[in-house]
């Protein structure tokens, strides 16, 4: 089920820094229609390092309401507190999330006993399925495939998104895990060559502003037919560099203001796409075929 373009959604926000959950739900309607395979709440891409508990809850809540099993719904509910990892994961599972994104402790460097014991944890302490999140370049702690071997054994951890851009880990990865270990990439330049090589989909930034494009890549890569996921992916390849101009979620959350999507609203400390930026990020969108010329 949790196979193809995943969309990491973006979290609209109104003046003062409230969730806009009518956008929300303009949005979800929106990738629903253009075919996504799935959408991630409140990720990295949905500011969930600036929500509070109460707000992250609500925020899983309404949108499995929206959403209503119509497409898989992940939830994001990673923490560097294993502790508050766990009250997250339960509200996704109280929320009836088909799975939970759990990216690595950041800040705190934990060893690979440390992440063994984190992630071993929350899997023990809720009943969902878990999904692990490998992003060392925002974590500053990179989770290696033999620990992934080892929490791929806990019946609830059915996953990893892997983040680093490399490919060989994702050999490495396969080579320790069962075949029915989901593996998704979280980078959106290596993901056509990351299903075409075994994995599974993407947790993508792209998919935001281009979910038509990534999802039939996608499928093409998983379908084996690697003409026609190059030419899809040709077409966005410059949507994967743009939308990293800046930290994300900032382009990309700029450029779906640009779509009609949401307000152009962050919370601190992100800050809106810096001026000059403006027109390399709407060439690419433009070059995608997301906005008219």
């Amino acid at each position: 089920m949790l196979r193809g373009s995943l969309v990491a959604l973006v979290t609209p926000m109104l003046e003062g820094g409230d969730v806009d959950y009518a956008n929300l739900e303009k949005l979800i309607e929106f990738h629903i229609q253009q075919g996504s395979h799935g959408l991630v709440i409140a990720g990295t891409t949905g500011e969930s390092a600036t929500l509070d508990f109460d707000e992250h809850c609500v925020l899983l809540n309404r949108a499995f309401e929206i959403i209503n099993q119509r497409l898989p719904m992940i939830a994001g509910t990673g923490a560097n507190s294993t502790s508050e990892a766990i009250l997250l994961t339960r509200c996704a599972r109280q929320a009836r999330a088909d799975a939970a994104l759990l990216v690595t402790p950041y800040y705190n460097k934990p060893t690979q006993e440390g992440l063994y014991q984190h992630h071993k944890a929350i899997a023990e302490a809720v009943e969902i399925d878990q999904i692990l999140y490998n992003v060392p370049g925002r974590t500053a702690c990179d989770m290696l495939p033999e620990t992934v071997e080892r929490l791929s054994k806990i019946g609830n951890i059915v996953g990893i998104k892997e983040a680093t851009g490399d490919l060989q880990r994702l050999h490495e990865i396969q080579q320790r895990v069962a075949d029915d270990f989901i593996l998704l990439s979280g980078d959106d330049a290596t993901t056509r060559e990351f299903i075409l090589q075994g994995g599974h989909g993407s947790i993508s930034v792209t998919a935001n502003v281009a979910p038509a494009q990534m999802a039939r890549m996608c499928q093409a890569a998983l379908d084996g037919d690697e003409q026609v996921a190059l030419e899809i992916d040709r077409q966005i390849e410059s949507l994967h560099r743009a939308l990293f101009f800046e930290s994300n979620p900032i382009p990309v959350k700029w450029a779906v203001h640009q779509m009609g999507f949401c307000e152009n609203i962050y919370r601190l400390p992100m800050t809106p796409l810096a001026p000059q930026f403006h027109e390399p990020v709407k060439s690419a969108l433009t070059a995608a075929g997301v906005l008219q010329a």
